[in-house]
């Protein structure tokens, strides 16, 4: 594993050091992207807008997708040669979880900005069993345990408790399973015979597209969902809804999205790709520049209906440093939306890991793999040696500061300490055996799930 690190490194320095501020000598000029009406897919308007695609010689197209399934088989198929996913999509499909592909991201587009959302009535039986402070409102962040007793309720009447999230390998369905876990609920497993992951569930998640989930929620098919914004605030301006928990208050600075290219791209369009990741990081600079000065004008071009469509009062409520839970209820939230700030752009190995982690807990990689295994897969798809190439020459151009980069980093953030965690549970991405058997709710080491229980 050191020497694969090594390896990165070193061809990183040597090809940055022949590199020149001239042009790249592109191999692919002409490129559409997808996307997903989301706040996330911010750098890739930024880049678009403001001219940095084209500086670097490319002329983008940018697609919006009507899910996450279509746009990844964009990816796969060549009519999209790239794309912003979810961070588990280029992992699932490099093991083969689902379509069989390699994909690999040399961009992760951001941190945070994702949360639960539940209807008015399910908050209003919640509401009680919520610590309060000095003022009366509720004390953040929520437990999922305040949820228990009311699922408790509708499982003593016979009445399943639904609840949504965006896709079965993305961030939204893995942070709402490890808050309901952390609360004392159980989310589910997966299996070969049964991929609904809803086997000995005490809440059933279900598939719903992100900007239908206020109006699926409004309707009563679920009570309540994971998403990223606008979506949450909408509920919220809807008066339909109240986000409880955002997931930096579940995991500061936890990894989101990122920007997926498939393997062969890469390595037909080495310049082109370096090129496309350039324009990425200079749009997520940016975003983050001056302390998010730049937002508003941000909040502006993702409003348009090409881009998000949501309103720009929806959208500023949480990128602007604030977010909002119940009406009125308005909070300090600077870190709400990261883009380029913690080395938030840079795909580290630990934060492919800790998906992979999760895909293991809840039965979707269905035996124990060896901790090598969760390296290698990791460095398969994740590619700081891409990342730190495209950076130097931007340093090199004099368009990006050397001190914002991991230079020296192995791929590994320190271990996320517990304080920043809502289970109160460490995570090392070096250890992911360790770390899954620490975990009090999921599959262990040695265990497997068969038809509709764990053996083992």
């Amino acid at each position: 594993m050191k020497n694969t690190f090594a390896l990165l490194l070193a061809s990183t320095s040597l090809l940055a050091t022949a590199a020149s501020a001239e042009m790249l000598a592109l191999e692919k000029e002409e490129l559409t992207f997808g996307f997903i009406k989301l706040t996330d897919m911010a750098p890739l308007a930024v880049a678009y807008e403001l001219g940095y695609f084209e500086d670097e010689g490319l002329f983008v197209r940018l697609e919006a997708q009507a899910n996450w399934k279509v746009l990844l088989d964009g990816v796969i198929d060549g009519q999209l040669d790239g794309a912003h996913m979810l961070a588990g999509q280029p992992l699932a499909a490099t093991i083969g979880y689902g379509t069989k592909a390699h994909i690999i991201t040399p961009f992760s587009m951001d941190l945070n900005g994702n949360a639960i959302t539940v209807s008015n009535d399910i908050w209003d039986e919640m509401k009680p069993n919520v610590p309060t402070m000095d003022d009366g409102r509720p004390q953040h962040p929520i437990s999922a345990s305040a949820l228990a007793p009311v699922v408790e309720g509708y499982k003593d009447r016979g009445e399943p408790f639904n609840m949504g999230m965006v896709f079965p390998v993305s961030t939204h369905n893995y942070e709402i399973r490890y808050w309901l876990a952390a609360g004392g609920l159980k989310p589910g497993y997966y299996s070969a015979q049964d991929i609904s992951g809803q086997i000995d569930a005490d809440v059933l998640l279900s598939v719903t597209p992100p900007p239908q989930m206020p109006a699926t929620m409004e309707a009563g098919t679920i009570s309540g969902y994971a998403v990223g914004e606008p979506w949450n605030q909408q509920a919220v301006f809807k008066g339909i809804g109240v986000p409880v928990i955002t997931d930096y208050d579940m995991w500061k600075n936890n990894p989101e999205k990122v920007f997926g290219i498939t393997a062969e791209f890469a390595e037909e369009n080495p310049n082109t790709t370096l090129a496309l990741t350039k324009a990425l990081i200079r749009a997520a600079m940016w975003l983050d520049a001056n302390d998010n000065a730049n937002r508003e004008e941000a909040v502006e071009m993702l409003s348009r209906s090409e881009y998000v469509g949501a309103d720009a009062d929806v959208i500023a409520n949480s990128m602007t440093g604030f977010f909002e839970f119940e009406k009125g209820d308005v909070r300090p939230a600077p870190d709400f939306n990261v883009f380029f700030r913690y080395n938030a752009t840079y795909p580290f190995y630990s934060d492919a890991i800790w998906y992979l982690t999760q895909m293991r807990r809840w039965g979707q990689i269905d035996e124990t793999k060896p901790d090598e295994w969760y390296f290698e897969t990791a460095a398969d798809v994740y590619r700081p040696d891409i990342y730190l190439q495209a950076a130097k020459l931007l340093v090199d151009e004099g368009m990006a500061d050397e001190a914002a980069f991991p230079w020296d980093s192995d791929g590994f953030k320190a271990p996320t300490p517990a304080a920043d965690i809502i289970d109160g549970i460490s995570y090392d991405g070096r250890a992911p055996n360790a770390y899954i058997d620490s975990l009090p709710i999921g599959l262990k080491s040695g265990q497997t799930v068969v038809d509709s229980k764990v053996e083992g």
